[in-house]
């Protein structure tokens, strides 16, 4: 077997592992996130998710809640919602929308796209937490809340600052 396909094959192998090891990482199967019914069913229809033959889905799978709590002390809830499917995630193998409740009690989008969500000590406008938008590699991009929305702010891996490409 050549060099360049040698390393290809442990690429695809380190690839592999790593998109299995965050389906079972997930907090999903750690534990059961706990919601009142009705906040359940508006969470799932904000982040776009159609309740069909008596369960909540998308062209992506069944959505998971990973998170109901108030991660930025303004007394209103957040969710993190996901679902998992290679077809429509990739390797990566997950999609995340993270979601606040309103003052006037509607769920919105505050950031919906493919990753592995890891919310971060820092923090950006009314205290939202960064997240990490984790996949497969080693250098993650950090997401921050600008007041309207979540911006890419840095790259960082295991509380590092890393780079993606040449410097």
């Amino acid at each position: 077997m050549n060099k360049n396909k040698a390393t290809m094959n442990i690429r695809s192998l380190l690839t592999c592992v790593f998109t299995i090891s965050c389906l079972f990482s997930t907090t999903s199967f750690a534990k059961t996130v706990r919601a009142p019914l009705a906040e359940k069913r508006a969470i799932f229809k904000a982040a776009g998710f159609q309740f069909h033959h008596n369960k909540w889905q998308s062209e992506c799978g069944e959505p998971t809640l990973e998170l109901y709590q108030d991660i930025n002390h303004d007394r209103l809830p957040e969710a993190i919602v996901s679902s998992a499917d290679t077809g429509c995630y990739g390797l990566t193998g997950m999609g995340f929308v993270l979601l606040s409740k309103t003052a006037q009690g509607v769920w919105r989008v505050r950031y919906d796209g493919t990753g592995v969500p890891e919310l971060l000590k820092s923090t950006g406008k009314n205290r939202m937490p960064d997240v990490s938008v984790g996949g497969p590699g080693f250098c993650f991009p950090v997401l921050r809340w600008d007041g309207s929305n979540y911006r890419f702010h840095r790259y960082e891996y295991e509380g590092k600052a890393c780079q993606i490409g040449p410097p």
